[in-house]
Parts: C-alpha cells; structure tokens; sequence
C-alpha cells in the first residue's frame, strides 16, 4: 500500500484564488479542502503586482492550514491563460537500434529536442509554457496521430510536429516572486488549457471534437480537442469582470456592489426571464437613508449586451481555428461565468452548436463534504490536481508541528529528536527524473506572516431578500438558477 501525501494547488484568477487541497492513496483522490477568496494584484490570469498578489494567497494558504493542521511547504499554480501565442515545432532522431520497439522515453525525449530547438523571438522575454504532440512519423512512412498509435513501432528514425505554446517570461518570474513572499515554493506551474479539460471533458468529446470555453473574470480561452489531441489554443482580454464594470458604470455603483449583484440576479436574455423580469431590485444606503432601484429586465439588458460580445468573439476563434466544421460534440461553457443563468442557451442560439456546461468530473475524485468543489469555477484546481498526482513523489505539506511533551530530554536527546523533527528542504523539493512535465524547480523557503483581514461582503442582498420573498432567498442561500423560471 502507498504512503498517503497531499497535493495543494492554487488557481490564480483575476477576481479570486481558489485553493484546493488533496489526500491522495495510490490511484484515489479526496478533496479535503477547498476555499475561494478575493485576489489582488493579478490582471488577465497574470500577475503584475507579486507583493500584492501573495496577500490573499498568503491568507488562503493560513485558513487551510489552520483548518486542516498542516504545514503546506509548496503549491501546484497554473501559468497564464492570456498573452499566449501557438506556434509549430518540429524534431527528427535516428535510432541506434532500429529493430527495437519505439518507448515512451523516446517520446518525451524528441519533446524535449522540439522545444530546446525552437527558436524564440526573444529568450529573455520569453518562455514555452508546454508543448503537445500532434503527429508522428516513422521512416518518413507510418503517420501516426498520438503518442499511442507510435509507441511500439520499429523504425530507423523517429519524426513529431508538436505545438508549442509561448508565454512571457515576466509573467512567470512574477510567480516565483510572489509564491517566495508568501513563503511557498511552486511544486509545479502547469499549462491550464489541458488541465483544465482534463478535468471536465469527456474521452468522447476529445475524440469527436469538443470546444471547451472557459470565462473566468479577466480572460475567456477557447481550447479545441480533435482525436483526442489538444489542436488549438486561444483566449481574449474579456470575461466577467468587465460585465461587472458595465454594471458599475451604468447603474452608479461601487464594484463591490455591481460584483453582487452581478452574482444574485444577473441573467442573459431578459425575454426569457418571464415573470421575473419584472421585478426590481431595491438597494438601500445605510449611510444617508436613500434607496436605488434597478429593475432586473434592465440588469439583464446590461448583462446581455456584453455577453453577446464575448461570445462574438470566441465563435470568431473557432472559426479562425479552422475546426468549426469538425466539433461534432459542440461546446462546453466552464469556469466561473458558465453559472450565469441563460448563457449556455444564448452561447447556443447563438452558436448553433450543442452547449453543456463543463463541471469537475466527480468520477476521478471524490470530495464528501467539501461544498464547492464539484462547481465550475474549482474546474482548473482539481484539473491540477489530476495532473500533479501523476508525480508520485510530490507531497505539498508536512504535518503540523505538535506542542511539545512536558518532561524536557537531555541535552543529546533534545538535539536527536530537533534533527527527527526538521523538515528536509531537499527531499521534499526532489523531482522525478522519469516523470515529464512543464516544471520549474522551486528555490523558495517558507516565512511566517501575519494573514490580512477577511473581506466584508455588502449588506444589500440580504435586505432584498425582504422585498422579493422566497425568490431572492432562494438566491441568497442556494443558487442563482432558483429565482428563473424554467424555459420553455
């Protein structure tokens, strides 16, 4: 039986952190933990300001340990999903011994040989975020269309085209930088497309071809599967927060504000809302004894207007993919905006595509009262999760140290047990050798600080919830979807 050990990791949004924490026992995984909070410092999946992003990291890290008695020494992070360009890369190798089959060793070495040899634009701007292999042939004969088909083929020499995605290079220093403040070190930095999809996508819809859009606060990405292959990756600058701003700016509010009511009451297609649309939303101000109101058919015109425009622009990528014709499994609409009421009907009407909204698929974790992990914003966490577990060494914590027992040992035991107890920086950064991944060795030590206070929420929604009755506490207490009719 196999040593329990953890994996932590870290979803850095635009908008919040999400952090996730696993047990993992040889093939099972449970999710022990999972808390989202407000982040700072990061703009379009980026982090631009280190001291501020490590903050609410810092603090999130603290709730978990507190909570779950650990000591969480390193964290699993995704790079970022915007500013991404693809590229083509391609590798040939003679074999020394062609009557041999073809290994899997042999795969990720010609990997590495496409990615060393690519030539970047700049080197010190610059960085591969991670490479997926496309085709392969032997002998300049047998194509073959994954890793799979070419695994145990003899040939004389071996030849891969992969893509290769490129990134800044400052937006991944910014990382260490910030993961070093908070006193973690990266376990890993993953590149989120395929994390992600390996998290809510299904074999079937990477085989027939699938879309997988994911709307976040400051980036919407498209990734398109074919024969279960990774064939295009994009994003844009635009998700969810700027739906917040035009709420802001065209109702008067403060950001806080328009976020929740955003998240309470925001809808596409107000045709569809039916009796709903012609409630109105009272916003009292504690301060000067004065109320707004906004009727909710206005919000979802707000709402409506730019949504449309995200979803003009991904359908624009898909075409410009060159696949719109090839996905015979249409879209799933994942990350946090996928929970917007009526989206996936005005993606799909819109579209003409099959729409399904892509949650975490709870047949490859479990997680029995862990609420929010089985949500579409915690999609890219667990996706890091499956991804690192494949690392059979890696364990993100240590136990958390125990008061110590009340008879004092001698001097020489004393020094014994300190030597026992002391964590080995080395031992538990060590990697791998055999195991291929996007991956940053961590050089980060761990420091205590002192976690910021927790953000306070407005009071309005729960003063509404006196105006609109059973509707808005539905919407306070379980989910948006209660407050909407169904469609017809």
């Amino acid at each position: 039986m196999q040593a329990e050990r953890y994996i932590a990791a870290a979803d850095l949004g635009s908008s919040k952190i999400a952090l996730s924490v696993a047990k993992i026992e040889g093939d099972d995984i449970q999710i022990i933990y999972y808390k989202e909070i407000p982040s700072d410092g990061i703009r379009y999946s980026c982090v631009f300001n280190p001291k501020r992003a490590a903050v609410p990291l810092r603090t999130a890290i603290h709730e978990a340990e507190e909570e779950l008695n650990i000591k969480i020494l390193q964290v699993v992070v995704g790079l970022p999903r915007y500013n991404v360009r693809q590229e083509i890369a391609s590798a040939r190798m003679e074999r020394s011994d062609p009557s041999s089959c073809i290994s899997k060793e042999e795969i990720n070495t010609l990997k590495s040989i496409a990615i060393d040899s690519y030539p970047l634009d700049d080197d010190a701007k610059e960085e591969i975020y991670g490479a997926v292999a496309q085709s392969f042939s032997a002998d300049e004969e047998l194509v073959c269309a994954s890793e799979n088909d070419v695994v145990g083929v003899t040939a004389d020499a071996l030849e891969g085209n992969f893509k290769v995605f490129v990134g800044a290079q400052k937006a991944v220093s910014n990382i260490d930088i910030m993961l070093n403040d908070t006193g973690v070190a990266p376990a890993r930095k993953l590149f989120l497309p395929n994390v992600v999809a390996n998290a809510v996508l299904t074999d079937g819809e990477k085989e027939n071809g699938v879309a997988l859009v994911e709307i976040g606060a400051g980036v919407t990405s498209l990734t398109i599967y074919r024969g279960r292959i990774l064939r295009h990756y994009s994003s844009i600058p635009f998700a969810g927060r700027v739906i917040t701003t035009d709420i802001k700016y065209e109702c008067g509010f403060n950001e806080a504000l328009a976020e929740n009511i955003k998240l309470a009451f925001g809808a596409c297609m107000p045709e569809k809302l039916q009796s709903l649309s012609e409630k109105v939303i009272q916003i009292n101000d504690d301060e000067n004894g004065s109320y707004e109101q906004l009727p909710v058919k206005y919000l979802s015109e707000i709402i409506t207007c730019r949504v449309r425009e995200i979803i003009e622009a991904i359908l624009f990528q898909i075409q410009d993919s060159g696949y719109a014709d090839k996905l015979r499994n249409g879209i799933v609409l994942t990350g946090g905006g996928a929970n917007m009421v009526n989206i996936a009907n005005l993606l799909k009407e819109m579209s003409g595509y099959t729409v399904r909204i892509g949650y975490p698929r709870s047949q490859a974790f479990s997680a029995e009262g862990c609420s929010g992990v089985a949500e579409t914003s915690a999609a890219a966490t667990i996706g890091m999760i499956l991804e690192a577990k494949k690392d059979f060494r890696l364990n993100c914590i240590e136990d958390a140290v125990r008061p110590a027992a009340p008879a004092a040992p001698a001097d020489g035991a004393a020094q014994q047990s300190a030597a026992e107890e002391a964590p080995a920086p080395e031992n538990l950064f060590a990697e791998d050798p055999s195991f291929q991944s996007e991956v940053i060795t961590p050089k980060a030590k761990r420091t205590d600080s002192q976690p910021p206070k927790e953000h306070k929420l407005v009071k309005w929604i729960r003063k509404q919830t006196k105006k609109m009755g059973e509707a808005a506490e539905g919407a306070f207490d379980s989910t948006v979807g209660s407050l909407f009719d169904d469609m017809k």
